[in-house]
């Protein structure tokens, strides 16, 4: 076999390992990338008086959307937020605040059952009874708000659970609006100008919502602010939410605002609820299957 014949040979067969790396998924490829997604876990004290009427079984459910998602399987998962409920809940006398670092640490140690990356968004009830450095010295992150790169794809990760006057929650008993400080913004204007990969971008209050009867404004107080942010930088495809335990979908502009349904329990029994998330590049799609009551949606970006 002659010199050039075998340098032929070679170039052919590297080109036909790249053209089969497209069509291969995982977290280091051009492929379709899997996520596993889930919201409002709400991790509870099981002595609340509340217990068997609302918020129940909560290691069976996320024990079962670990199982399914490992099964799949999935690249990666990402909870959106209210990991674990806190102490107070509507109708009910508050439980004892001193179980909670260790109801978290109980819900950690069922999603850390994933085989893969893991990620967390920060939620109105997972400070009601812990600091954000409790919250964090318990999970696998380091800060509340960071992005990552996964596949093709990019991943921005906030955390709207300050103030108005921008300081942090933290053991705030009970609250619901939240908002995303300036240098939060900057932060997140500099990242997205960092990046051409379509991006995700991961929030626990929604940030399509104009007005919430709990709040008595939105969601997130300055979500106008925010989403004309996301807009300009014409690299989001997608904003993942949670809070809102019903679900919801809404489309502003070219970007797609997905509401995931709860995975908690209700009064009425509920099955659990949890969504297989498929980004595809070639595509340009974002497909959703959804399990119990979250909607399957397909979107196109």
């Amino acid at each position: 076999m002659s010199k050039v014949y075998r340098a032929v040979l070679l170039g052919l067969v590297v080109c036909l390992l790249c053209v089969l790396s497209l069509f291969v998924g995982g977290t280091g490829s051009t492929g379709p990338l899997r996520v596993g997604v889930f919201a409002d876990l709400h991790a509870h004290d099981s002595n609340n008086p509340l217990e068997r009427l609302v918020m129940v079984h909560y290691r069976e459910r996320l024990g079962a959307c670990v199982d399914a998602m490992n099964a799949w399987p999935a690249d990666l998962m990402i909870q959106l937020g209210d990991y674990v409920n806190g102490t107070f809940v509507l109708g009910a006398d508050p439980g004892d605040p001193a179980r909670i670092p260790s109801i978290l640490e109980d819900a950690e140690a069922i999603y850390a059952q994933f085989d893969g990356p893991r990620y967390h968004v920060i939620g109105n009830h997972d400070v009601q009874d812990l600091s954000k450095q409790e919250f964090l010295a318990r999970v696998p992150m380091t800060e509340t708000y960071y992005s990552f790169d996964a596949g093709s794809y990019h991943f921005v990760v906030l955390d709207a659970q300050y103030n108005r006057k921008a300081e942090e929650y933290s053991h705030v008993f009970y609250v619901v609006q939240g908002n995303i400080p300036s240098f939060q913004l900057d932060w997140l204007r500099e990242d997205l100008e960092s990046t051409d990969r379509p991006t995700i971008v991961c929030v626990h209050q929604r940030l399509d919502v104009e007005y919430d009867l709990r709040s008595g404004g939105p969601e997130i107080y300055n979500a106008l602010e925010a989403r004309a942010l996301l807009e300009e930088s014409g690299n989001v495809i997608a904003v993942f939410q949670g809070h809102d335990h019903d679900g919801a979908y809404s489309q502003i502009g070219d970007i797609h605002y997905v509401t995931f349904r709860a995975l908690i329990d209700r009064a009425e029994p509920t099955p659990p609820s949890w969504a297989a998330v498929t980004l595809d590049t070639i595509g340009r799609t974002i497909t959703i299957d959804g399990a119990g009551e979250q909607v399957d949606l397909h979107l196109e970006y």
